[in-house]
């Protein structure tokens, strides 16, 4: 068997349906006691009908884009590992650039047609160890930071929307010139502009989305501007790719 026959083996399809079930079903349980706590309190059958109703629809919508990264990821880690590591905790951003982080510390690429048994198990191992520590300190410190939260909500808040608003700016300035900045440096010292084009592309898109969004009043591509970005983004890449 090759690499994409092992990684695409029933026995990891098994092993990955077996976790998500369990899931599927915690958040059956979660969702059956919230309505029961909602009759309880007195709220109408109907509103509780409607809440269900567009909390599934807005939840529907977006997941577009994670199935697309799901299609993205499984052309080199195998289906069951990017359905699995899309379905809880990742995202795309993510497990992509720490699997090709791994990949290339290992003297790799990021593609099945050179990765081993021993590489998938190893970028795996990074993946899962670099994200589990947000699903720990949850547990841990949960709890102390909502009584932060809610002592800050009782109080006036400032003009400047307070530390964590610049907290989430400066990481998002970060993230971004992180990506901008590699993305450059393939084109000029790899002589690969893909990435570039595709985050041009994607970005412009993205831009051209949020603003008919916001000024036209065309609301509904708020749920389905990100998937639309990505898609006009692999596009672009596609045809990059073919033009060299």
């Amino acid at each position: 068997m090759n690499y994409l026959q092992i990684a695409n083996s029933l026995s990891l399809y098994l092993l990955v349906g077996a976790i998500l079930l369990f899931i599927a079903a915690g958040c059956v349980v979660f969702m059956i006691k919230s309505y029961r706590a909602g009759l309880k309190i007195g709220m109408d059958k109907k509103v509780l009908t409607g809440a269900i109703t567009s909390s599934a629809a807005f939840t529907v919508l977006p997941s577009i884009s994670i199935l697309l990264g799901v299609i993205a990821l499984s052309g080199s880690l195998g289906v069951p590992a990017a359905w699995l590591r899309l379905s809880v905790v990742g995202n795309i951003q993510y497990e992509a650039t720490v699997a090709n982080i791994a990949a290339e510390n290992m003297g790799t690429a990021l593609d099945s047609s050179v990765l081993t048994m021993n590489n998938l198990v190893t970028i795996l191992l990074v993946m899962t160890v670099g994200i589990i520590w947000g699903c720990l300190l949850t547990i841990f410190t949960l709890k102390g930071y909502s009584k932060k939260l809610k002592l800050s909500s009782g109080k006036k808040s400032n003009s400047n929307g307070g530390f964590a608003n610049f907290a989430m700016t400066g990481m998002m300035i970060g993230l971004c010139a992180t990506f901008v900045g590699s993305y450059i440096a393939t084109t000029f010292v790899k002589a690969n502009s893909t990435p570039l084009i595709t985050l041009l592309v994607s970005g412009l898109f993205m831009a051209l989305f949020d603003t008919l969004a916001k000024k036209y009043n065309v609301t509904w591509l708020e749920n389905f501007s990100l998937s639309l970005a990505m898609l006009f983004g692999m596009f672009a890449a596609v045809v990059s790719n073919l033009i060299k």
